[in-house]
Formats: structure tokens, C-alpha cells, sequence
């Protein structure tokens, strides 16, 4: 590969002339907004950022930053808190500026632009009653959520964002554009359904979408339990939820109840556990579905209702706006022992900033039948992914909430089954990574020798080629 190690500057020039779209650079005015990503503790000044008009852009950037060394990185819904979309000195490429959405309802699919967000994708399917598997916030990204996995409210019905793709359209480090599917770049397609953004800038995705509940209305919300009761709230939930029919959900959590409507004031920042429920299947059998979560316990609230699966899915949207300070932390949960949940309790006790949290999210049911070697994403045994999350606005705590989200993972870790989802995880060192994919690491190394030998896509949780 001939390469030319040029200056910044004589890069932004060369790009200027063959791009479309507006390219930002730090002496515009707006290139301080342009480079923020959701993490407010993400500061980081790139060289150039370029919002896409269309592929023929992403080409030519992958193709400048090829030849000039530079690094690259690419900005879907910038929601990773690692801030991977970003980089100093880099030349992004920000997707923002395409976000369209093609609902096929008698093909049951949808084509997705790389800069969606999942709140696009719930607004295209749900006027047709249809849902894509995707996360838990709407304000999250569809390519960053999809490449890492992707766990949510539909995952015990239908698997996997990755278990609901079927095809991209991706730009390769070389400058060629494919479509990998189940009969083309099979290897690749492999590969993008867990592994990151490490093989390529997918450009859109198609998935396969499905009926949910009636005409796109579930039965969900939160049911709050005092924190006195958690290690019966724990217990319960463990023994419950595997063996719920799949088209019933919910993540367990600790939590601070949120100082507004519609929590009721007395309430308002007591520190509880609670489970969000998610029930999708037809509303005639909702009652025996939800007997034994109705018929449960002493709960503070129970929120449980009918509603659009969008609503569910935009619940949390305001009380986390993009620019706060985050610090997660992540592991798998094969298992929730009692030695645990004596950990939940006690840092439960101890969340140090009102939004700060911990959250425990099924991987059971659809998603656990799926073998571990089918798709790069390879933690299908059933259980819990699990994040712990420090937030807050100010960044003066960041140093508080990161310390109490490391002493309780740290606390946690010999309960876990070793390794993270990549979506949730910082910047934490190929071994961590490593321990993402078990048993499929090795398979990735060799795929992105094939598409990515020089590395160019390293801004994520890299898989090196050697």
C-alpha cells in the first residue's frame, strides 16, 4: 500500500475538493458543537470532520486517510462511552446528516441510514406495527448499537440486533464497497454482527422487523421495590425470568427514583431496585403472562400499562440528554449468586449522584438458542449483561461517580463469566477485548487480516490483525 505522511492542513485541503458535504475544522465556528459526542467527558479535538452527503464521501475519506496515515473515525449516533467517534487529530466521518429510513412490510424489513438513531428506526416500523430488536434508550445510534450486539426489550422474543440483520452495505479499508450478507462476504458479515467497527464504515444496514404486541402496542414500565427488600427482589427475578415465555422482558436495576413527574413526590429520589417490564406477545394472555410480576412482593410503584413499544423505548430519553458525564463499567452474568446480590445491595445503598445506576439485561430465550460461533457476538449461554454506570452533570464528580462504578465492578468481576458488550465498555486494553469474544476472537483476527491488514479502523474496541 504506497502511503504519504502529509500535514493536517494539506489533508483538509485535499479533502475539500472532493467531498460534497460540509467539512469542519477547528477554526470554524461551530467545530467546538460539532465534535461533542453524548459523553460530556469526551474531549477531543479531530483534525476534520466531514458530514457525509453520501457514500461517495465515505469513499473518498477512507481513501485520503488510507493514503495520508491518518486515523479515522466514525460518528453514527457518537453514543459509545468510550467516545470512539472522535479522535484527536483524526478525520471523522460523521454520519449525522443521514438518516433515512425504507419500511418493506410485506418483506417484514427495513433499510436503515448509518447515522439513525433507534428512535428514527421505532418511528418508521411502528406506524406499521412493526419493531427491529434494538437497545433501551432511543437515542442511541444504529450502527454502533447493531455492530456491538445489541440487547434490548425484544431480545428474549427475537434475539439480537445481530440476530435480526440482513445485510450491510459496507466501505472497506481498500476502497471497495460490498454488501455482506448470509451469501456475500459471509466472513464479513460474521464478523460485523458483534465485532465492532473494526472490518469497515457500514453505510446502511437492512433488518428484518417483526409484529409486536398489538398493532405495535406492548404492556411495560417500571415496578420499584424499596431497597430493604432487594436480595428478595434479586432472588425472585434469578429464578423467575428464565423461564418466562420469551415474549416478556425486563432488566433489573439499582437506582435513584428520578425527582419528577411522572414518579410520584414521595418518591422522588429514594434509592430503590426495580425491574422494567417489557411484554410484546398478544394482549388476550397478557394477564396470565403477568401474574406472578403482578402478584409479587411489596412495590412502591407499579407502572405497568399499555403503550406504543416507542414510548417504552424513549421512557429514559430525557432524563439522559446527551452532554453528561458518564463512566461505565460492564460485565456478562452467566449466574446471579447470593454473594452478589449482597454487592447490588450495598452499593445500591451508596449511589453517589441521582442518575447514576446499575443495570442487569437478559440475554435469554431467542438470544441464548443462537450457537456462540453463529455471529462474532459470543455470550449466548443465557443470563445478564450488566453495567454499572456513574452520571452525572457536573463534571467536578466525575472522579465520584468513576469510583464507585470500578469499586463495584471490581467487587462484582469474580461473579461474571469473564468478559463485557463491547457497547458498554471503556477504553480498557486488548485484553478485555479479548475476553468479549472468547472463543471468537481468533476468527476476528483472521477476518480483519483479510479486510483490514493495515488497521486503518482502530478508533473502537480493536481487534489487531496480528
Amino acid at each position: 500500500m504506497s502511503t504519504v505522511e502529509t500535514t493536517p492542513r494539506a489533508v483538509v485541503d485535499e479533502l475539500r475538493q472532493v467531498v460534497r458535504g460540509p467539512l469542519i475544522e477547528p477554526s470554524d465556528p461551530d467545530y467546538d458543537e460539532v465534535r461533542k459526542v453524548f459523553n460530556g467527558a469526551v474531549d477531543r479535538h479531530p483534525a476534520a470532520v466531514v458530514r457525509v452527503a453520501d457514500v461517495g464521501d465515505v469513499l473518498s475519506c477512507v481513501d485520503v486517510a488510507r493514503r495520508h496515515r491518518m486515523p479515522l473515525a466514525v460518528r453514527g449516533g457518537g453514543h459509545h462511552g468510550a467516545g470512539f467517534s472522535v479522535g484527536d487529530g483524526a478525520l471523522v466521518i460523521d454520519f449525522r446528516d443521514q438518516r433515512s429510513t425504507t419500511v418493506d412490510p410485506a418483506a417484514g424489513t427495513v433499510r436503515v441510514d448509518a447515522g439513525c438513531t433507534w428512535g428514527d428506526v421505532d418511528h418508521a416500523t411502528g406506524a406499521f406495527g412493526l419493531a427491529t430488536p434494538s437497545g433501551f434508550v432511543s437515542t442511541t445510534g444504529v450502527a454502533g448499537l447493531t455492530l456491538g450486539g445489541g440487547t434490548g426489550y425484544l431480545t428474549r422474543q427475537f434475539g439480537l440486533t445481530v440476530d435480526n440483520l440482513v445485510s450491510a452495505d459496507v466501505v472497506l479499508a481498500d476502497g471497495t464497497f460490498v454488501t455482506a450478507s448470509e451469501t456475500s462476504h459471509r466472513d464479513l458479515f460474521w464478523a460485523l454482527r458483534g465485532g465492532g467497527g473494526n472490518f469497515g464504515v457500514v453505510t446502511s444496514f437492512t433488518f428484518t422487523c417483526h409484529p409486536v404486541g398489538e398493532a405495535g402496542q406492548i404492556i411495560g414500565g417500571p415496578v420499584l421495590y424499596d431497597l430493604a427488600d432487594a436480595e428478595e427482589v434479586f432472588r425472585w427475578y434469578r429464578d423467575l425470568l428464565p423461564g418466562l415465555p420469551d415474549e416478556l422482558n425486563g432488566w433489573l436495576g439499582v437506582l435513584e427514583v428520578p425527582s419528577a413527574a411522572p414518579f410520584p413526590e414521595e418518591l422522588w429520589a429514594r434509592k430503590v431496585c426495580g425491574i422494567v417490564w417489557c411484554y410484546s406477545g398478544p394482549h388476550e394472555r397478557a394477564d396470565e403472562v403477568l401474574a406472578p410480576v403482578v402478584e409479587f412482593g411489596r412495590p412502591l410503584l407499579s407502572g405497568l400499562q399499555p403503550m406504543p413499544y416507542a414510548v417504552l423505548q424513549t421512557a429514559f430519553d430525557a432524563l439522559l440528554p446527551a452532554g453528561l458525564q458518564w463512566y461505565w463499567k460492564a460485565d456478562f452474568y452467566e449466574k446471579i449468586p447470593d454473594e452478589a446480590i449482597a454487592v447490588h445491595r450495598r452499593y445500591g445503598e451508596s449511589i453517589p449522584t441521582p442518575l447514576s445506576t446499575m443495570h442487569l439485561y437478559p440475554i435469554s430465550g431467542a438470544a441464548a438458542r443462537v450457537p456462540e460461533d453463529a455471529t462474532a457476538f459470543a455470550y449466548r449461554q443465557g443470563g445478564w449483561n450488566g453495567v454499572i454506570a456513574g452520571i452525572d452533570p457536573d463534571p467536578a464528580k466525575l472522579d465520584e461517580v468513576s469510583a464507585w462504578a470500578r469499586d463495584y465492578w471490581e467487587e462484582l468481576h469474580p461473579t461474571s463469566a469473564g468478559g463485557a458488550y463491547v457497547n458498554m465498555m471503556m477504553d480498557e486494553g486488548n485484553a478485555r477485548v479479548r475476553a468479549a469474544y472468547r472463543g471468537n476472537y481468533e476468527r476476528l483476527v483472521e477476518v480483519k487480516r483479510r479486510y483490514d491488514p493495515d488497521n486503518l479502523f482502530r478508533l473502537n474496541q480493536n481487534v489487531p490483525p496480528s
